[in-house]
């Protein structure tokens, strides 16, 4: 890889290997060579710029969970070292909850949590991130549900006024990557498949997806078939009906030892003017961050269907925009 340190084989090893030496190996003063001094870094709940403010952010994050582990399930990338390359990183994290913070005084809690980030890499360097933790499952755990959560983040913060506002298009900040992806068929399928639901033609999904499908949602809610697929997507887009679907990012990839598979960044941005997942309408405007990777294959000779999907989203992000807007 050109540009890259010689001891990683390939990105997918590059990312997976700082990421363990950051986290697990408390690498974490590596940050001042992986990132770079003006990355942003983007997640649903805020927008931090600077690499000062990663490590800041992550020596706390050690604090509360010093047994932190990122097991990296996949990487879903597309680009070239001389242009940049766009990672989509799949992470299951667990941890125990042993120190205060940010969720509150120590509970001993053990966690298991998901973790989407789409990082753009040149030169050995991070510069550019969208960063999707599963909060609704950490706070479902640690024994919250996610708008109670969010309130009283929004109280412990200082208020309406003061506290950190989460990502929206006005808070976001332009970035030095301006890639979307590539036109791989697979990309190409998922992103035709998002579009149909989010169009509500949810006759796709029957038409898409396997009946064995294997389903990850927010919540660290795990499904199977179709009926699972068919109730969180619907349950999202009733909620905000008049939102405006945007995919944002597109990559597919057919690698050997891999089934087929697919990663797509996209957001929902409008009112929350419909009864669905997040209870009676508001009229908030919302906008919702979320990343879907997929798997494909057939068993035999029929056209191939969605496998395996994990889609997040931060269920406490939406909620604080609700909560700011009721008051």
């Amino acid at each position: 890889m050109k540009g890259f340190s010689n001891r990683f084989a390939d990105f997918p090893d590059y990312i997976i290997g700082i990421t363990k030496e950051i986290w697990e190996d408390r690498g974490i003063a590596t940050l001042h060579d992986y990132y770079a001094k003006d990355i942003i870094v983007r997640s649903p709940g805020s927008v931090v710029t600077g690499n000062l403010g990663v490590i800041d952010a992550t020596m706390a994050t050690l604090a509360e969970f010093p047994d932190r582990q990122l097991l990296g399930e996949d990487v879903i990338w597309s680009g070239t070292p001389e242009e940049g390359m766009l990672s989509s990183h799949r992470i299951l994290s667990t941890a125990t909850h042993s120190g205060d913070g940010v969720y509150g005084a120590a509970t001993g809690t053990k966690l298991t949590y998901r973790i989407l980030a789409d990082c753009h890499a040149k030169d050995n360097v991070i510069d550019d991130e969208w960063l999707i933790r599963d909060q609704g499952a950490i706070v479902r755990q640690l024994g919250w549900e996610p708008e109670a959560y969010a309130r009283d983040l929004i109280a412990r913060e200082g208020g309406p006024e003061a506290c950190v506002k989460p990502m929206t298009p006005a808070t976001d900040i332009d970035g030095p990557y301006k890639g979307r992806g590539n036109d791989n068929e697979w990309g190409a399928r998922l992103g035709d498949l998002l579009t149909r639901i989010m169009g509500a033609d949810m006759a796709a999904i029957p038409g898409g997806y396997d009946r064995a499908a294997h389903l990850c949602y927010p919540g660290h809610v795990t499904g199977h078939g179709v009926d699972p697929a068919d109730r969180f997507w619907m349950g999202l887009r009733a909620a905000f009906p008049s939102a405006r679907f945007t995919i944002h990012h597109q990559i597919g990839r057919a690698d050997p030892m891999m089934p087929p598979r697919a990663a797509i960044r996209w957001s929902l941005e409008g009112r929350h003017d419909g009864w669905g997942a997040f209870g009676a309408p508001t009229g908030a405007e919302v906008f919702v961050l979320g990343i879907t990777h997929a798997e494909f294959g057939t068993l035999g000779a029929a056209e191939p269907t969605l496998r395996r999907e994990w889609t997040l989203f931060d269920e406490t992000a939406v909620w604080k925009q609700i909560a700011l807007h009721k008051g």
